[in-house]
């Protein structure tokens, strides 16, 4: 494992696939693949031509970042998942990183952070913002009052792109991670009952 940290990132929880390498404060290799469905097939596939590129051995790493969400459900549990494996199979921390948290990297003071949660609704975290220092879900025309620039869904761009900035912030956090990733769902799934007749048990 290199001095300096080596850290791979990655995230899935919205209608993409995207991955970066980052050695210190270099990012080596970054990409987003715009998908609505297969990212458990390519994600670590992904991750393997990133490496490549950039000559790194998965020996190298020194961290695993992922996007824990909010976001699309099964786009976050494959993203976790891997995390939780690979972070397993090669003995290093992984770490969980907020959508949010990845939103507001690089700017400073007030503001909020919002991600679509489709159907005219968004999820916010506000930051320097005591009454939204909770992450909610709201309608995307009603947001409450809070102080700041709004980044994410319906504002300004972040700073930097989802992966990476997952990346910058899991290398400066897993010297002290000590939970394992987890996916962050505000609200239920979007999963309907069966239609189909309940099942007879026959004695």
């Amino acid at each position: 494992m290199p001095e300096t940290p080596l850290v791979l990132a990655f995230d899935t929880s919205a209608a993409h696939c995207a991955a970066a390498l980052l050695l210190g404060d270099q990012v080596l290799q970054s990409a987003v693949e715009p998908m609505a469905k297969g990212q458990a097939e390519r994600l670590l596939v992904l991750c393997s031509e990133l490496m490549a590129k950039a000559n790194i051995e998965v020996s190298d790493l020194s961290a695993i970042g992922v996007g824990i969400g909010p976001g699309n459900f099964t786009g976050i549990r494959i993203s976790v998942s891997a995390a939780r494996g690979l972070a397993l199979g090669l003995g290093v921390p992984a770490v969980g990183v907020s959508a949010f948290d990845a939103l507001r990297l690089g700017t400073q003071g007030p503001c909020a952070c919002a991600v679509d949660a489709r159907r005219d609704m968004v999820y916010l975290q506000g930051y320097e913002n005591p009454n939204l220092s909770d992450p909610g879900q709201y309608p995307a025309s009603e947001l409450p009052a809070f102080d700041g620039p709004l980044i994410g869904a319906g504002g300004h761009p972040p700073v930097h792109p989802v992966a990476e900035a997952i990346a910058r912030l899991a290398a400066t956090r897993f010297l002290t991670e000590t939970m394992r990733p987890a996916p962050l769902y505000l609200r239920p799934a979007d999963a309907a009952p069966s239609r189909d007749p309940a099942p007879v048990i026959l004695s």
